[in-house]
Order: C-alpha cells, then sequence, then structure tokens
C-alpha cells in the first residue's frame, strides 16, 4: 500500500511535468519486508531534502516500480525508467540478481544507478558497472569482520547456513577463503532457498556437525529462524550473523529468547542510542533514527542505506542538475559521511561503504545492542 501510494502521489497532478522536478527512479518489491523500509527511507529523505532547500527551485521526486523480486519485471522497470528523461537517476532494491542481469541495459541508456543489493557482483566488474553504484555492506569486509571475531573468541570450527543465491554463495566462497587463512574447520556448509520459511532440516544437520560456532549467512527472517531451529535441536555454541541478516530494531518476540547473545555484523545505525553524538556525523545519524521512528513507529537497519542514496543524487543535482551522464561522474568520485558510515566511491570501485563502518552487534532482550 506504502509503495501503491508512493507511486500515485508522484505520477498524478498538474505538476507531474514540472521541468524544476528531478524524478528518482526506485526498482524494488512490494512483498519485501527489505525493500519496504528502502521506500519508506527513500520518501522520508526526499521530503527532508526538498525542505532544506539545498536544490533551489529545483525538487526531487520518488516514482516507485514494482518487480515483484522477478529479474524480468526489473529489467522491464529499469529500461521503463531509463526511457524517460524526467528520470535522473534509479536506486534499486534488495534483488542482486536485478541489477546483474540489468547492467548491460544500464550501461546502454546510461543511467546512473545506486543499487542498494548486497552481492559484490552488483558493482563489479567496475569496466562492466559504469553507470552502477553499490551501497551496503561488501561481502568481503562481513568476511573479514566475522572471522577476526571468530578468531578472537578462540573459535576452532564453524558451520554454515547461507542462502542459495547470487549474495549467499558469494558469501561462503569469501568467508571459506578468510576461515581457511585463519585456521578455522568449517565442519558442514548447507544451502537454503531464498524466501524459504523451514530452515529447520538445514540447521538439524549443521548442527549435528558439532561445531563450535554457527554463521548464518541469510535474510533476516532465515536468520531469526536459524537461531530458533538451533535452540530446538539444543545447540550450545554460539551464532553469528553476516550484514544481510539485518532487519527491524527489535527481533520477533518469538525469536527473542532464541538469538539471545547471538553476533551480527553491521553498521552502527541498529544501536544507534547506544552511540555518542561525538561528530557532527553522530549527530546526523541520532536525527535520522529519531526522524524514521517517528514517521514509521519503528526502525529498520536498512533504511540508512536508502537515504544515502537520496543525499548522493541530491549533492549531484545541485551541481548539475538532473543531467545524467554529470551525475555519474560526480556520483564516481563522492566522499561523504553517511548516514549508515563513511562513504567513498572511486572510479576504480563503485561500491562505497567503507569497512571501517561496520561493526559488531549482539542481540540482548530482543533488540541489538554494540557489542562491547
Amino acid at each position: 500500500m506504502l509503495l501503491a501510494a508512493t507511486m500515485v502521489g508522484c505520477d498524478s497532478g498538474d505538476e507531474a511535468g514540472d521541468p524544476t522536478e528531478v524524478v528518482i527512479g526506485a526498482d524494488l518489491a512490494t512483498g519485501s519486508a527489505i525493500d519496504s523500509a528502502y521506500a519508506r527511507a527513500l520518501q522520508l529523505r526526499i521530503e527532508q531534502v526538498n525542505a532544506s532547500g539545498q536544490l533551489g527551485d529545483r525538487r526531487l521526486v520518488l516514482r516507485v516500480q514494482d518487480n515483484r523480486s522477478d529479474a524480468t519485471s526489473s529489467l522491464r522497470n529499469i529500461s521503463t525508467l531509463a526511457d524517460d528523461a524526467r528520470v535522473a537517476t534509479i536506486v534499486t532494491g534488495s534483488c542482486s540478481e536485478c541489477v546483474v542481469d540489468a547492467a548491460k541495459t544500464i550501461n546502454d541508456k546510461r543511467v546512473p544507478t545506486i543499487a542498494l543489493a548486497a552481492a559484490a557482483e552488483v558493482s563489479a566488474p567496475v569496466a562492466e558497472r559504469r553507470y552502477v553504484f553499490k551501497l551496503g555492506p561488501n561481502p568481503t569486509d562481513s568476511a573479514a569482520t566475522l572471522v577476526a571475531e571468530l578468531q578472537r573468541t578462540r573459535t576452532k570450527s564453524i558451520a554454515m547456513l547461507y542462502s542459495d543465491d547470487l549474495y549467499g554463495r558469494g558469501g561462503q566462497q569469501v568467508m571459506s577463503a578468510a576461515l581457511a587463512k585463519a585456521g578455522i574447520t568449517v565442519t558442514e556448509s548447507r544451502t537454503v532457498r531464498p524466501g524459504a520459511t523451514d530452515v529447520s532440516q538445514a540447521v538439524g544437520m549443521l548442527v549435528d556437525s558439532k561445531p563450535d560456532a554457527l554463521v548464518v549467512w541469510t535474510a533476516p527472517d532465515q536468520a531469526t529462524g536459524a537461531a530458533t531451529s538451533a535452540k530446538a535441536a539444543k545447540f550450545g555454541g554460539r551464532m553469528y550473523f553476516d550484514a544481510a541478516a539485518a532487519g527491524d530494531l527489535f527481533i520477533p518476540s518469538e525469536a527473542a529468547q532464541a538469538t539471545n547473545d547471538a553476533t551480527m555484523v553491521f553498521t552502527q545505525t541498529l544501536a544507534i542510542d547506544d552511540v555518542i553524538a561525538t561528530t557532527p556525523a553522530k549527530a546526523a545519524r541520532k536525527q535520522w533514527f529519531r526522524d524514521y521512528t517517528s514517521r514509521y513507529g519503528s526502525y529498520s537497519g536498512v533504511a540508512a542505506f536508502a537515504a544515502d542514496a537520496v543525499d548522493l543524487v541530491a549533492d549531484a543535482v545541485t551541481q548539475a542538475g538532473p543531467n545524467r551522464e554529470r551525475i555519474r561522474d560526480i556520483l564516481e568520485t563522492s566522499q561523504i559521511d553517511g548516514l549508515s558510515g563513511p562513504i567513498r566511491l572511486t572510479p576504480d570501485n563503485h561500491s562505497g561503504l567503507m569497512p571501517q563502518a561496520l561493526t559488531l552487534l549482539v542481540a540482548r532482550s530482543g533488540r541489538w545492542r554494540l557489542l562491547s
């Protein structure tokens, strides 16, 4: 309903053709909780940018297209948005395969696109992704953070559950390499189909391999399901989540006990209450958390990535207007202290979130806190 209302609001009225409007097209899945959070964050941040007067006589407008988590629908949406001269940039959601499949079209139509999907292939190789930029944790950085913590806790062996998609398979590869270098044994690895609601069988096999810890590299619902299944299987080891498991601030009540003391690699945004505003950037992050929570009643950890996408676009439009080529060039050298953390884009690296943006969070009493 939110996305439908956004679409109607952006495409109707006498002002739809106003030349002062700069359209951000969004290719999202209405049935995805993550993409719904992206849509809310995009709309809120656009309103804030417009209210600030940063763009002078221009204003940003959001136009959302539903891809139903389907790569074919996504390609059609992206083509339609790219063919509209009023669309200055496109923001894509959590579907990594959608962006990868559309990369050639994005390049051919020369429309700067900011992807919020997680797989490394979204923005690499750069030679084939000139118009695609990525915001969000990188698999190699997540793996390095997790393995460093496993070493700190003297973990000798792990078992890994990962989603059978572009992001999950890539995560399994980088984790395997990092674990081998650290001398940590992988007792068992199992995949789960994206969207599967029951992961108990796969988790049971992992528990049977008797690892010291379970590493879960899946979406939020499957991660909490894995924790619940592990507890039911009487697993007594530690539980670690990759950044893709980050969702809402509060863990579902039915999974709160099972996830207690689970560790997750993510940005500080899900535990911003624990952060002292010692810099303007940290103060801005706390304010964004309050604004989003005030508007929508709760907070989603991924919201900051979408807000950062709007800020990057707004900065580029301030300098270049709606000129796509100039926006692309500006995005490629953008450096900001974003709401999700420090962001640095270069001609050689189109994935902007810096490794130091990542930290470790721990689940306590049904919500995420900074690991101290």
